[in-house]
């Protein structure tokens, strides 16, 4: 995953978080829940992550950990989705396409390797060579 339940915490509040993923009125975090949605939208970011980078991002840079934050956010808010998440959330796809088509590049300490190698292609022969033009 490319944040914590920490990180989801730090960045939104407990008391938020809590209300979000609290479904039993326990009065603590739902672990489990904040986790499937971080895994959720690490595999929404890694689907636009991979057409230029190996995944998974090994070294994560701070800007997945805050796009993964929004999206998971707003994935939590089943019921009501206030427009302050829906907006972050659009903003958060708005960047992984920009950095899909290589708008923005990821911060990586290693750059990512090329994303094949060199092609060879071969032919059947030149159709127009010494011999075959001789006379014209």
């Amino acid at each position: 995953m490319y944040a914590s339940v920490t990180d989801l915490i730090e960045r939104f509040g407990e008391t938020e978080i809590v209300e979000l993923t609290d479904l039993e009125h326990t009065g603590a975090v739902d672990e489990a829940m904040a986790e499937q949605a971080l895994t959720d939208a690490t595999s929404e970011i890694d689907g636009y992550l991979a057409a230029r980078y190996r995944l998974p991002v090994t070294d994560t840079p701070r800007l997945l950990s805050l796009l993964c934050t929004d999206i998971a956010r707003y994935r939590l808010q089943t019921h009501v989705t206030t427009d302050q998440a829906r907006q972050r959330y659009e903003d958060a796809v708005a960047k992984l396409k920009a950095i899909a088509r290589g708008e923005i590049n990821l911060p990586l300490d290693t750059p990512p390797p090329a994303s094949a190698e060199p092609r060879v292609v071969s032919g059947s022969g030149r159709t127009f060579d010494k011999d075959t033009l001789r006379g014209y």
